[in-house]
């Protein structure tokens, strides 16, 4: 019997990754899963501004996925693009095998008490217990789905409210935020609200858009979504995303429909 690994990545040096079958994408078994990439590239840039002193937090994150990226080793380069005191726009870029394969920019704010104004109008998500267990590796090929256990409210073709969790580690031997382990979640949001059945049809996203008005914390992410398919081959996910606590922001995804 093989047995999982335990992280979806192992740094090998300051700039270079490994990833490992955990991360096995549910489109093709041999290329990775954007998903704990986005994780990844989020807590990498989470770090180097952590390093360079800085006291902002992630309010946003933007995700180009310019190509497939097959299993094995990697580069990620973090660079500052705006720096500032109270606002700072971070670039992570992934390289594989010298194409570019990711490119994630991400907008740092400074924090403030603004508890006497926080409030939101999204509704809330059915609460854990209430919510039935969803089998997600079933409809999708790869070890990484395998990695996640779901529950699912289904309301109907496109439309689903979901709860999803991992045991799986970002990175072994390595700490991250509760944020970034998150984030390493959001790109699951696609895959648990099919609108056709994924070996007929393909959808793939082509990108990423997430803005958090509150720092999601804890090991469940809930996502609200819906999946549109336009007349002429794109489509769009979108959620509203929640922690334990309540919602704490927006995601996006555009698709490319493909027989």
């Amino acid at each position: 019997m093989t047995v999982s690994p335990t992280a979806y990545f192992r740094q090998l040096s300051g700039t270079r990754f490994e990833a490992t079958e955990a991360t096995a994408g549910a489109w093709n078994p041999a290329e990775q899963h954007i998903a704990p990439v986005i994780g990844l590239l989020a807590h990498l840039i989470e770090q180097d501004h952590a390093q360079r002193g800085g006291a902002l937090r992630l309010g946003s994150l933007s995700c180009d996925i310019l190509g497939v990226l097959p299993l094995g080793e990697f580069d990620v380069e973090v660079s500052v693009i705006r720096p500032g005191r109270t606002i700072e726009l971070v670039e992570a870029v992934l390289t594989s095998n010298g194409r570019t394969g990711v490119r994630a920019r991400a907008w740092l704010l400074q924090t403030s008490d603004t508890t006497a104004l926080a409030g939101t109008s999204f509704p809330d998500m059915p609460q854990l217990d209430s919510t039935p267990e969803y089998p997600f590796g079933t409809t999708w090929n790869g070890e990484c789905v395998n990695t996640i256990e779901a529950r699912r409210d289904f309301l109907g073709t496109g439309r689903a409210r979901s709860w999803i969790r991992t045991d799986t580690a970002l990175i072994e031997g390595t700490e991250v935020s509760e944020q970034a382990r998150l984030i390493g979640m959001l790109d699951f949001a696609n895959g648990l609200v099919p609108r056709v059945d994924p070996l007929e049809i393909g959808f793939p996203n082509i990108d990423l858009n997430v803005s958090f008005f509150r720092a999601p914390s804890g090991d469940w992410l809930g996502l609200d979504s819906t999946v549109s398919f336009g007349p002429d081959a794109v489509g769009l996910t979108e959620s509203v995303v929640h922690d334990a606590s309540g919602p704490v922001g927006t995601l996006s995804q555009t698709l490319t429909i493909r027989a």
